[in-house]
């Protein structure tokens, strides 16, 4: 017999939450396989150029979106099947997310200044392969970029080469728009506290889905109790 009552309510939390973390980590490893693999970036992983924070990015892409499948592979299954075993090992492996969530958190807030430049150097990266190959997986990258960071190429307002991959503002929002690198480096400087705030809510979600996790497992283990899975094979007389 299922769960119930605060039970099935967790259920619900969680297969809310795993739905949220598979869409977002099949993302990340669709973009980060595109980089990896496309014809124009492939050179970049075989070089010895100013490419390493490049490099590093494309690998923790794919890496952080294929844990984030697995976690919510095995939430969903141990939710959806009230599976403790599968449940395990998701808290298992969301305490661990949930506590590099944090120390990352933690390091960008004391070491902003690195933090910040490495950032720009591969958005730096970014934007000089896509001007020289026009590719469209790195086009979707400086997408992202210029939408997280309300800015536009490197040249902000007079931006000629990457116009097309910034936000549309209309005229008079473009006259406003900044360059991407010094952006970037501004906002991790001025706004460290901030954006370690926005990594701690994250392990904070992430801490309310292991409580969701440990009051559905309670609530399977009371019902498996309550009801009992008994055996009845053929009677011998």
């Amino acid at each position: 017999m299922g769960v119930d009552g605060c039970g099935q309510l967790c259920k619900c939390i969680l297969i809310l939450f795993n739905s949220l973390f598979a869409i977002v980590g099949l993302g990340m490893v669709g973009l980060g396989l595109g980089l990896r693999l496309s014809s124009e970036t492939r050179g970049l992983f075989d070089v010895e150029l100013k490419t390493q924070q490049f490099v590093i990015f494309v690998v923790v892409l794919i890496i952080l979106g294929s844990l984030m499948l697995i976690v919510s592979i095995c939430g969903f299954h141990g939710a959806c099947n009230e599976n403790r075993s599968s449940l395990g090992i998701f808290a298992i492996l969301l305490a661990i997310m949930a506590g590099v969530e944090i120390g990352a958190g933690v390091l960008v807030f004391m070491r902003s200044d690195e933090v910040s430049q490495d950032i720009a150097n591969v958005y730096a990266s970014l934007y000089a392969q896509f001007v020289n190959n026009r590719d469209a997986s790195i086009g979707t990258t400086l997408r992202i970029f210029h939408k997280v960071f309300d800015c536009c190429g490197i040249g902000g307002v007079l931006e000629p080469l990457v116009r097309d991959t910034c936000p549309d503002k209309g005229f008079w929002g473009a006259l406003s728009t900044s360059a991407c690198p010094s952006v970037i480096v501004n906002l991790f400087q001025d706004k460290a506290p901030l954006i370690m705030g926005f990594f701690l809510a994250n392990s904070a979600l992430m801490i309310v889905a292991l409580a969701c996790y440990a009051l559905l497992a309670k609530a399977i283990k009371e019902s498996r109790h309550a009801f009992p899975i008994t055996y009845s094979g053929p009677k011998i007389f």
